[in-house]
């Protein structure tokens, strides 16, 4: 979609945004994970989107979506998703700190 993925084994702490930026500086690095193409579908996409993140998939697959969802709203997001996505990237960088990469 994007052609700048980033597979999880490449992930690096500094591809990914601190929870304190803006979101025209969180935005590109959640479209560095393809959900539509790694899980199939657009629906399949949704349906982990809409599940409370466990592997660092997941939770990739949830900020691509929120990055998804707000473009075609043509803007950005609220307050709450905002919160939501902060919370998305700590967890996504402390499962690369950890080394968890599933």
């Amino acid at each position: 979609m994007v052609g700048n993925d980033i597979g999880n084994a490449e992930l690096s702490l500094g591809d990914i945004p601190s929870f304190k930026e803006t979101w025209p500086r969180i935005e590109p690095f959640a479209l560095t994970f393809d959900g539509y193409k790694y899980w199939g579908t657009i629906e399949k996409c949704a349906e982990v989107a809409a599940r409370s993140p466990a592997t660092l998939t997941h939770l990739r697959t949830c900020l691509f979506f929120e990055a998804r969802r707000w473009a075609h709203q043509s803007s950005e997001p609220d307050a709450r998703s905002m919160k939501r996505i902060r919370a998305l990237l700590f967890a996504i960088k402390e499962k690369v700190k950890s080394g968890d990469l599933r």
